[in-house]
């Protein structure tokens, strides 16, 4: 290696080896105690819960709204709502005393005698009696259906008809119901004969099949007989009233208005039908009288009605009860005879001529239960409530809409009351549930608005 390189290599090595040597050693360095990391005091509060929700008392609102209908018109409603009361009793009273007259005058006899005479097959024997037995029942309680339907409703304006408007639609009526008389009493004591001990629970069977079979018939075949039927015209309120049906699984296609006004104000809308022939209409004057936001307040608990399964759920504790009522007429059928058959010279179920008994004690079971199928039908109506002020959220038009229907339902009647003669909810009952939801709900963005008492 020359000299140059090793003077080079050698003054390398001292650039590097110099610095480090003049660094102490590291164990001659002093060890230093740990120190606490610097602190400071922080102060912590809780901030101010800010409550936007606006004051809302359903109690006030519930009043409020109850105190528009008093006066004249609250008198008016609460007296024909409790006349209703004593109707029912003289409608009992009427039947058993054309039922008694019928077997104590033996009329009932002769007409069996008359209908044997014509035809030896005992099906057409039923079927002559009940041709007769009807046109004499119907023209002898025709008077009381005239005052009742017709003179009662134009003295309280709630009746648009003309007499003669209102005898021809008795008339239908009464067509209708011989038909189906004619149809099924036959059936009826073809099942009795067979039977003989059992014919009132297969005669039960039998009533439950017919309310089925109408629920299918009613809107298409029956219904049209009374009223004329129109598409609702396109627009807002149709496309969000088949909005709310397709929502909630309702199988329509279109919406129909009948021409109620023909007979009365009131004001009204079903989603009527079974197994496929399901249709929602509505009045006109509920068209006419009501805002778009109370129109689908109405629906709405209708098509609850549909969803919650309310016909099937009628059918069974209603079938129910016709099974008992049918146990009923069979116990107190074979009491009657015993004690005055001989007098009827009416001895058997079978027998045609004891079709009044049977009639009257149908009467007497239904007057009797009353309060039980009242409270079903009232409790069906009150879930349907609910699903409608849950479905279209107007809880302001419910109410006001109930008002509207005060003009022949008594507002506020007593607890005993309601219970025993009220079909629906009482309106106070019905407000009162629409102001506890609007309260629930006063914060969801679509209710808080409307705070203000009505």
């Amino acid at each position: 290696m020359s000299f140059a390189r090793i003077a080079a290599v050698a003054l390398l090595f001292m650039a590097f080896a110099l610095p480090l040597a003049a660094q102490p050693a590291v164990e001659s360095l002093p060890q230093l105690p740990p120190r606490a990391a610097p602190t400071a005091d922080i102060q912590v509060g809780a901030l101010p819960v800010m409550d936007t929700t606006p004051a809302f008392d359903p109690q006030a609102a519930s009043k409020a709204y109850l105190a528009k209908i008093s006066g004249e018109a609250r008198a008016s409603s609460d007296t024909y709502y409790e006349g209703g009361y004593a109707l029912q009793l003289v409608d009992l009273i009427y039947a058993l005393a054309i039922a008694g007259l019928l077997l104590w005058l033996q009329i009932s006899t002769r007409i069996r005698y008359w209908a044997e005479e014509r035809t030896h097959s005992r099906t057409y024997q039923v079927m002559l009696y009940i041709g007769v037995y009807l046109v004499l029942t119907t023209a002898a309680t025709l008077p009381l259906a005239l005052y009742e339907g017709y003179i009662r409703e134009h003295a309280y304006g709630l009746s648009n008809q003309s007499i003669g408007a209102w005898l021809t639609e008795f008339g239908i009526q009464f067509a209708i119901t011989l038909a189906i008389a004619l149809l099924v009493l036959p059936v009826l004591y073809a099942v009795i004969r067979r039977a003989r001990e059992t014919w009132w629970l297969w005669g039960a069977g039998l009533a439950i099949a017919l309310q089925v079979v109408m629920l299918v018939i009613y809107p298409v075949f029956i219904a049209p007989l009374f009223n004329q039927y129109d598409p609702l015209p396109d627009g807002a309120l149709k496309i969000r009233i088949l909005s709310l049906a397709r929502a909630n699984d309702v199988p329509v296609e279109n919406v129909w208005v009948m021409d109620a006004s023909k007979q009365s104000n009131r004001i009204s809308a079903n989603v009527s039908g079974f197994l496929g022939t399901t249709r929602i209409s509505l009045t006109d004057n509920l068209l006419q009288q009501g805002s778009d936001d109370e129109v689908l307040a109405v629906i709405g608990h209708e098509i609850g009605h549909y969803t919650m399964g309310h016909t099937v759920r009628l059918l069974l504790l209603m079938g129910l009860v016709t099974i008992v009522g049918f146990a009923f007429v069979n116990w107190g059928f074979l009491i009657a005879c015993e004690i005055f058959g001989g007098q009827w010279q009416v001895r058997r179920v079978s027998d045609v001529a004891g079709l009044p008994l049977l009639a009257a004690l149908s009467a007497l079971f239904f007057f009797l239960a009353t309060p039980l199928t009242n409270s079903i039908s009232r409790t069906t109506e009150f879930q349907a409530d609910l699903f409608g002020l849950n479905a279209v959220r107007k809880p302001d038009a419910f109410a006001s809409v109930m008002l509207k229907l005060s003009t022949y339902r008594k507002l506020e009647p007593g607890h005993w009351e309601e219970i025993i003669f009220f079909t629906h909810p009482s309106g106070r009952t019905r407000i009162e549930t629409a102001m506890r939801w609007k309260k629930e709900h006063i914060a969801d963005a679509d209710i808080r608005g409307s705070a203000k008492l009505p």
